[in-house]
């Protein structure tokens, strides 16, 4: 069975099998993302997220955005060298600046950057073997403890999805 979004083989390489699982769960976050963005009234899309004053379509944006981010931080873990100078801090800085800069996204370029960077970020999941998921590094946005490779990519890539289509739904009352 091949995956919906990065077209990728099903067969796994040996040593990678939590790699494609990790990949399965980001796509199907993805794709749940994606139903529900594309459903999205011109309304919907320019309503402000309560809480976070984003507007909904911005936040898909964001999510779309920083999938190579999040990456990029698992790979670097999964070399087993340590994440450094990035705190909370940074990451609302960096939302700040997207926020500011992608007000007016529009929902089809939207749409295709959730895409296309979703499926880029399975496929770089799928590469990684277990034994770099096991790697663990010093990571300064958790305070330098050592995490995983496989726990930055839970905990950023694989969930970012879920965490805002929730509170999409919520704030859309859906």
């Amino acid at each position: 069975m091949k995956s919906v979004l990065s077209h990728e083989p099903a067969v796994k390489p040996v040593g990678a099998t939590r790699g494609y699982a990790l990949a399965d769960r980001l796509e199907h976050g993805a794709r749940a993302l994606i139903s529900f963005a594309s459903a999205l009234t011109d309304a919907d899309w320019e309503t402000r997220v309560p809480h976070d004053g984003r507007k909904v379509g911005v936040v898909v944006h964001h999510v779309a955005s920083v999938y190579p981010v999040e990456i990029e931080l698992a790979q670097t873990l999964a070399a087993g060298k340590p994440v450094v100078g990035v705190t909370m801090d940074d990451i609302h800085k960096m939302n700040a600046a997207h926020a500011r800069d992608n007000d007016a996204v529009t929902k089809g370029a939207t749409l295709e950057l959730l895409r296309r960077n979703s499926a880029a970020a399975a496929a770089a999941i799928r590469a990684l073997r277990d034994e770099e998921l096991d790697r663990a590094a010093p990571a300064s946005l958790y305070s330098d403890a050592p995490i995983t490779s496989q726990f930055m990519l839970e905990d950023h890539a694989v969930r970012h999805s879920y965490h805002h289509l929730a509170r999409l739904r919520a704030a859309l009352s859906r």
